[in-house]
């Protein structure tokens, strides 16, 4: 908080966050909350964690929003009873990263700690918590709505391979037992959800209840049917339906139980999911699951400036709530002092869960907007001037959309840069520089660092417009002689042509020739600093030869390779669906993929010093069989 007479960071109290216990909803004047959000993660006020944003957003809209952040499911359950029942719905979120991933390994061992939680606990959320969260509640509370998003939700909307459990799993409305998905972003979508069903309640209906002393009309799962679900009109949502009738428009996925028969046919359906998810005007999405059907409506048009501004924008205090004492939570330290400059990513990389839960097109924050937000880091009273981040999910794509956007209505590409920069791009970089410099000559900064991955693909394309390549020059050199501190991170993934490919990513010839850019630079400006390269290992398509191959590369080029991670199959990417089906979705072309966990060891102990030798001593021929049809019998027929 900013005291205006003094222009100083002063303390905030409880009543300035929104409540997570009944005392404090008791202290605002509260005797029903109208949405209550279950999280996942510890909760941060902050515009980079999902639960705030959309809690803020309904509190500007004059709702009254709680948050019961990550409630023990384990005891007598009274973390979801104690701020009752909801007078609209309960909303759940397993928090801002796949709680799969946030507890295992790529080798399915348990992590021992969780960045998500205050001390940075582990053990402080179950396994799959959309569905652990939503079963309780629809124990205790039958007659409520209840509305699953986050990331988690949004990657399981549909049939999706499951890695930890290795089968195919229906949408997880299914499981959950919840009403209905909000996907993505929920920004617009749980805004326009309360305008229907406060219109639904506006008028008397029979479907409702009603407080027998206020006489307070409160939302019913009945009365949510007849208003959101049977219209089966609400963008960016996904319900199930008894029946459904279909248009010319719609795209009528496999079913899943043909999905678990055939996995073709998985990999068919996962085509049309990630064209859709990356399309202006997308189509509806229909799958029979069992003796229902999921219903995907299309997502809304991406935020404009104006909507990124207004929920950046709102009091968010960007703190962790006080209940935590000033405990340490990993994920809130990494972001602190960082700014978000905008959403999605056009990139389109095969194994990034990016594109199906933001979408590829580029949603920006104004430079007003932008510097507001800067300006209120430098008055937080342990600010010591360095920004860890201007970035977003990649650094270099603020502000960078077609030339002709009535080309982009029509296109169904998941990469704008891939297998080649789309001609129509925009690949200007001066409105980055813009905003790197007006925050660098604010009073406050001493140093603004780039902590997101930089894409140097597109810095290195021969522009057609001899001024995006003069940009992309000048970007590039302010890039390393300003804001590296120390290290700057890329991703060329790996080094051998055919598994770039299968990766949508570029020749490693291009990393090489950054380096030398960089390297020169940093010669040239009298600067000691390192480029860190990530790379991943048992890659759909990656052999151990090709692993020796890029342990090789890189060892000669001197590069550090600690961040290397090994390949983790997440829900609804093109990676994920060739390693479960063996097939490549776009061209249904067998494609090999490394499954035994120790062969898959051997491939990341290339970059261990101590285990290269025994490795390179063990490789064996590449196996080249596809190990699901002999998987799928044994696991796809679970219940």
């Amino acid at each position: 908080m900013i005291d205006k007479k003094s222009n100083n960071f002063t303390r905030y109290k409880k009543s300035d966050f929104l409540p997570t216990s009944k005392e404090e909803m008791e202290a605002l004047g509260w005797d029903q909350a109208d949405v209550i959000i279950f999280s996942g993660d510890a909760y941060v006020d902050h515009p980079s964690f999902g639960s705030a944003v959309i809690g803020r957003i309904l509190q500007a809209e004059g709702y009254k929003v709680a948050i019961v952040p990550q409630p023990n499911w384990r005891d007598d359950l009274r973390d979801f009873k104690k701020l009752g029942e909801p007078r609209l719905f309960f909303g759940i979120s397993a928090g801002a990263m796949d709680s799969m991933v946030n507890h295992y390994t790529a080798n399915r061992r348990l992590r021992h700690d969780d960045a998500y939680t205050a001390g940075g606990r582990h053990g402080m959320r179950p396994d799959y918590p959309t569905i652990v969260y939503s079963n309780i509640l629809r124990e205790l509370f039958p007659n409520t709505p209840i509305i699953v998003g986050g990331i988690e939700a949004s990657l399981r909307r549909v049939s999706h391979y499951d890695y930890w459990q290795d089968r195919i799993r229906p949408s997880i409305l299914v499981d959950s037992q919840a009403d209905m998905i909000t996907y993505g972003m929920g920004d617009k979508v749980n805004v326009e959800l309360v305008r229907i069903l406060e219109s639904f309640m506006a008028t008397y209906d029979e479907s409702l209840e009603y407080d027998p002393v206020t006489g307070e009309a409160l939302m019913t799962r009945q009365a949510f049917r007849k208003a959101v679900i049977e219209t089966l009109a609400l963008p960016q949502s996904v319900t199930l339906a008894d029946k459904v009738e279909t248009t010319d428009d719609d795209i009528v996925l496999h079913s899943y139980e043909d999905c678990l028969k055939n996995p073709m046919m998985h990999a068919e359906n996962f085509r049309h999911i990630e064209e859709e998810s990356n399309r202006m005007h997308a189509s509806r999405l229909i799958q029979k699951t069992g003796d229902a059907y999921v219903v995907v409506n299309p997502p809304y048009p991406p935020l404009t400036t104006e909507e990124m501004d207004y929920s950046f924008d709102l009091p968010y205090t960007r703190l962790p709530h006080p209940k935590y004492n000033g405990k340490r939570i990993p994920a809130f330290d990494m972001i602190k002092f960082s700014v978000n400059l905008h959403r999605g990513c056009f990139g389109g990389c095969a194994f990034c869960t990016i594109s199906a839960h933001q979408g590829k097109f580029i949603m920006n924050r104004s430079k007003e907007s932008i510097l507001k937000e800067v300006e209120q880091i430098t008055k937080m009273p342990d600010f010591k001037g360095n920004l860890s981040d201007l970035g977003g999910p990649s650094a270099n794509m603020y502000m960078m959309q077609g030339k002709n956007l009535k080309a982009c209505e029509a296109c169904k590409r998941p990469s704008c840069i891939h297998p080649k920069i789309c001609p129509n791009l925009n690949g200007d970089h001066r409105p980055l520089l813009d905003i790197y410099r007006a925050v660098d000559a604010m009073p406050g900064i001493k140093h603004s660092y780039i902590g997101s991955g930089v894409r140097y693909d597109m810095l290195l394309h021969d522009w057609k417009d001899e001024t995006l390549n003069k940009a992309a020059q000048d970007y590039t050199n302010e890039l390393i002689t300003k804001h590296v501190s120390g290290r700057l991170k890329v991703a060329p993934e790996h080094t051998e042509e055919h598994v770039l490919h299968l990766m949508r990513k570029h020749s490693f010839a291009l990393f090489h020739q950054f380096k030398s850019i960089f390297d020169r630079i940093n010669n040239r400006a009298g600067l000691r600093q390192q480029i860190i390269p990530y790379f991943i290992s048992s890659h759909p398509g990656c052999t151990m030869n090709d692993m020796q191959h890029l342990s090789q590369e890189t060892r000669a080029m001197r590069l550090d390779t600690d961040q290397v991670q090994d390949f983790t199959p997440t829900p609804l990417t093109v990676a994920t669906t060739i390693f479960a089906t063996g097939y490549h979705p776009y061209t249904m072309e067998k494609v090999f993929c490394e499954h035994d966990p120790e062969e898959k060891k051997k491939q990341k102990s290339f970059f261990f010093e101590k285990d290269k030798q025994t490795t390179m001593q063990s490789i064996p021929q590449a196996r080249r069989s596809n190990p699901y049809q002999q998987r799928r019998k044994n696991n796809n027929t679970k219940k």
